[in-house]
């Protein structure tokens, strides 16, 4: 009876979790941003959508970009579809105050009545 050579098998495993190690960091991205500081504590992860500006003013939805145009215009429909319980608007903080109140704008104008606007935690020095 033949057997069968694992070693081969045990070779090719260790290959791909070598690559899945390196690989899975990378994929922890998001959209760089650089948030504004604010005297504010922590708050419990919520099952929200977060709507991102960077510092160049484009517009991401959970990490998908779209126009302010299509933004306007899909953004109410979105929240009727996936009804969150809140939206985070986090934004850069080179971004102009009124791009960020246009953003604001469409949010509620949506119908959404929980907005937070997400600030890093300042250093108490």
């Amino acid at each position: 009876m033949a057997d069968v050579n694992v070693t081969s098998l045990v070779d090719v495993m260790l290959v791909l979790l070598i690559v899945f190690m390196i690989t899975a960091p990378m994929m922890q991205g998001g959209v760089d941003v650089e948030l504004p500081r604010a005297e504010a504590r922590p708050l419990s992860p919520k099952e929200g959508m977060v709507v991102s500006v960077n510092r160049d003013g484009r517009i991401f939805v959970d990490q998908t970009e779209v126009s302010f145009r299509d933004f306007r215009v899909t953004f109410r429909s979105l929240v009727a579809t996936r009804k969150p319980s809140g939206v985070y608007l986090q934004a850069d903080t080179r971004v102009p105050y009124g791009d960020v109140v246009r953003v604001l704008a469409v949010i509620r104008g949506a119908g959404v009545q929980n907005v937070g606007l997400v600030a890093q935690e300042e250093d108490p020095s």
